[in-house]
């Protein structure tokens, strides 16, 4: 029995604002990107569009406060002829780790890729993400793809 049994994951809820906001917060400031209020409130209004294309799941511990956050999209994969699901964002509160809510937001995702006949769910992560990479390299296969980005 792993300590995640005592956390729910569920779909993000208006009510879920503050507590949001704290995770993505802390999600910006792990990555060293700076993120202002309006770029949080348009993140937060895609999650509540149902035309968008990011949803979100939330990690709520017993006492209902939230722990970590999962932000996933699906896209086309043109070579396959099939539909992935890409999780752009997932963070778990520094005082949550260890509890297995990182591998129950995945799961979760991964879930929801199966129920809509998604071929994989893929993310990215930095380098230097340890900690993250060991849970990743634990439940994923890591990829011999390199990511390049041109800045518009």
């Amino acid at each position: 029995m792993t300590k995640a049994k005592k956390v729910i994951i569920r779909p993000v809820a208006l009510g879920d604002r503050a507590g949001w906001d704290d995770l993505y917060r802390g999600y910006a400031a792990f990555y060293k990107v700076t993120q202002s209020d309006q770029m949080r409130d348009r993140v937060w209004s895609w999650l509540h569009d149902p035309s968008a294309e990011s949803q979100g799941l939330v990690a709520e511990g017993a006492d209902g406060k939230l722990l970590g956050l999962a932000h996933f999209r699906p896209f086309a994969r043109p070579l396959s002829a099939t539909t992935g699901g890409f999780m752009d964002d997932l963070f778990v509160s520094p005082d949550a780790r260890g509890m297995g809510v990182a591998d129950a937001l995945i799961d979760a995702v991964r879930a929801i890729a199966a129920d809509r006949g998604w071929s994989v769910v893929r993310w990215i992560t930095a380098d230097d993400n340890y900690r993250g990479r060991g849970v990743y390299d634990r439940i994923a296969t890591k990829t011999a793809w390199v990511t390049y980005d041109i800045k518009i």
